[in-house]
């Protein structure tokens, strides 16, 4: 796949965080906006609205405390004078607005507390989804080195435990931090505005909670993190096992395996104890200075009440002694200040947890797609008997290279043969460590090409270099006399059929697996590769045919079964050049003589590159190329290296194993 095909972000979404929470923050932020902007704007107001009406109660409190209670008791002013109490039908008309205020505007709250709740749970499903299609849509374009690179349960992962961490912290987490800041600035503003000097008490215990928070939450934080790394790792060592079951049974590996997971699984449990350890002591430790904090307001005021000292707003300006109604608001807004800071401590974890996640979702959509400069395409064409080759708008049955040349602008087109040739080819999977040497390989169209040599020798690795899963670190590959370096990279492997020595079977009818390797093709068409691949008779015998659905990889198929399915899935692409890689080592030797007859007639007409270990499928090979360490020693046909009694007569007769 192409870069071109990935899914398109904005700008800011492809930057790369650097481990910092803030930047990691901003950008999940700017994820959300991309896709929900105007619904986000609409949430944070109704957010603001909810949080508004929490702190109301106190600002009404003060008005039933200077409206209604204060004028029925009567009071005593500073000078000594008594103000009697008045009736209530001089203050029932103000309670009866206060009431009804109070009640408008939960009202209110009560609709946009509905209204974000809803919409956050629309909002959260729906970027979720959006960030399932970018990662694996991204994924898709990732380079093979990528999957070789990483074990499947980690990328599974990241698919589920960091999604379902990001879930938490979308859905819950940001709307609750979110309403508890705008809740704690709201009431800071507003204690400011009532007196300095309680103030002056309740700022040393914002500084004593940053502080704890601080201490706490980045020691928390470390271990969240490294906890979310971990359970990839769990899940990775477990589908590694379940896949490799009985191969542990086989070798009595019960225990080793037990051993070995046991450590995995300590080292998570440790991971989670300390990183909850933390989380859990932060709520408790920031209510509790809460606590004291309201206990030492308390006690501040009455001292500020016993001493008539003159009240201060946030200019210095007096405003006169500390009133009882000052009083009773500042120390119900201070426990609301700590009960908001104790609501942000208690999500710290889910933050951190869906932090965690976003940074590893991030870091799989940061990765680089498999790049592809290629410009030479592959399309459908008219060929006329002098050879003049026209692109054709339908399917033709015949195929062409087009070849834009942006020297001069002008297009030509070559006949797509099956043509390759390998000029003194060089490669390492690491730079520091070549594989293949000087490798050399001419395969003329309609020839069958037989790789032989030890595990390791860098037979696959060639056929790897021929779909251009990796790139040649020197020399040249041409396919028709074109650069393959020139050729998109998703033309280049349409023409190229591949039968692996592992079978790759997915759920779906084994008609959906056939037609696997060619979209569109029909029913017939299908059937037809089916029976080249010897594979019908066997199919036609199931209970359902070819609509028998396959699950959990074919697991109700032999291997040999499976195989002849793979075959069937290549034969049908109809391709002009097919790789064998171990296709028949699956199979047993009553199927593998049924299915050569099919195989022959599969590599007709075509160039054809064979790996096998089994000598007696290669001996009709136009060429049979020995390698050793990544070094073709011997070439020729069988009978030619027969003659040369080289390491190849000695592999045939058995006297000799390459290793």
């Amino acid at each position: 796949m192409s870069k071109s095909s990935v899914a398109v972000r904005p700008a800011e979404m492809q930057r790369k965080p650097k481990g910092h929470s803030f930047k990691l923050f901003g950008r999940l932020l700017s994820y959300l906006f991309h896709y929900y902007k105007g619904r986000m704007i609409a949430v944070f107001v109704c957010i603001a609205i909810t949080a508004a009406a929490g702190i109301s109660s106190t600002f009404f409190m003060g008005l039933v405390l200077d409206k209604v209670i204060y004028p029925l008791a009567g009071s005593t002013l500073s000078d000594g004078t008594i103000v009697p109490p008045v009736a209530w039908s001089a203050v029932s008309q103000d309670l009866f607005f206060i009431i009804g205020g109070m009640g408008l505007m939960y009202l209110v709250a009560l609709s946009a507390s509905v209204f974000y709740n809803q919409t956050m749970a629309i909002i959260t499903q729906g970027f979720l989804r959006h960030i399932r299609d970018d990662m694996f849509s991204e994924m898709q374009s990732l380079p093979i080195r990528y999957f070789d690179t990483h074990t499947h349960g980690d990328i599974m992962s990241v698919y589920t435990n960091d999604t379902d961490a990001l879930r938490q912290l979308v859905s819950v987490s940001i709307p609750q931090v979110f309403y508890s800041c705008i809740a704690a600035i709201a009431l800071l503003v507003y204690m400011f505005l009532n007196s300095l000097w309680l103030m002056i008490v309740v700022l040393f215990g914002v500084v004593l909670m940053a502080l704890v928070a601080k201490f706490v939450g980045s020691r928390s934080a470390r271990h969240f993190i490294r906890q979310q790394e971990v359970i990839g790792k769990t899940e990775g060592y477990i589908e590694e096992m379940m896949g490799g079951q009985k191969v542990i049974k086989v070798f009595c590996h019960e225990e080793r395996a037990k051993e070995d997971f046991d450590k995995i699984n300590d080292e998570l449990c440790d991971a989670s104890d300390k990183a909850n350890a933390y989380g859990n002591i932060l709520m408790p430790a920031v209510m509790n200075i809460g606590h004291f904090v309201f206990v030492l307001t308390a006690i501040v005021a009455g001292i500020l009440v016993s001493f008539n000292v003159r009240n201060l707003d946030i200019t210095g300006w007096s405003v006169g002694v500390i009133s009882t109604t000052v009083i009773a608001m500042f120390l119900n807004m201070s426990r609301q200040f700590s009960l908001n800071i104790g609501q942000v401590s208690m999500q710290i974890n889910s933050v951190v947890m869906g932090l965690a996640g976003a940074g590893r979702i991030f870091e799989l959509l940061d990765e680089k797609p498999e790049t592809d400069e290629g410009y030479v395409t592959l399309v459908n064409a008219n060929i006329a008997e002098d050879g003049t080759i026209t692109e054709s708008a339908e399917r033709t049955g015949k195929w062409a290279w087009r070849h834009p040349h942006q020297a001069d602008g002008t297009v030509t087109y070559t006949e797509l043969k099956g043509d390759i040739r390998l000029f003194d080819v060089d490669f390492g999977y690491v730079p520091e460590k070549i594989v293949l040497h000087n490798v050399s390989i001419y395969a003329k169209p309609g020839q069958k090409i037989a790789f032989v040599g030890a595990t390791g020798a860098g037979k696959t690795t060639i056929t790897n270099l021929l779909n251009r899963f990796y790139d040649i670190a020197d020399g040249k590959i041409r396919y028709d006399g074109i650069n393959i370096n020139k050729i998109k990279k998703g033309d280049l492997r349409r023409s190229m059929g591949i039968v692996l020595q592992d079978t790759n079977l997915f759920t779906g009818t084994i008609m959906e697996n056939i037609r696997y390797g060619k979209l569109d093709a029909t029913d017939e068409e299908c059937i037809e590769a089916a029976k080249l691949a010897n594979a019908h008779d066997f199919i036609t015998r199931l209970p359902e045919g070819y609509n028998t659905v396959l699950r959990h990889e074919a697991s109700n198929l032999s291997q040999g079964q499976r195989q002849l399915i793979s075959i069937a899935r290549a034969a049908v692409a109809d391709p002009p050049v097919m790789i064998l890689d171990e296709a028949t080592s699956s199979i047993d030797t009553r199927t593998e003589a049924l299915v050569q007859k099919g195989m022959d007639a599969l590599m007709k007409g075509r160039t054809v590159f064979v790996i096998a270990h089994r000598l007696s499928t290669i001996q009709n090979s136009d060429a049979i190329m020995v390698l050793d360490h990544g070094r073709i020693i011997e070439r020729g046909s069988h009978e030619q290296l027969i003659e040369q009694k080289g390491v190849y007569y000695q592999l045939y007769t058995g006297a000799f194993e390459l290793e």
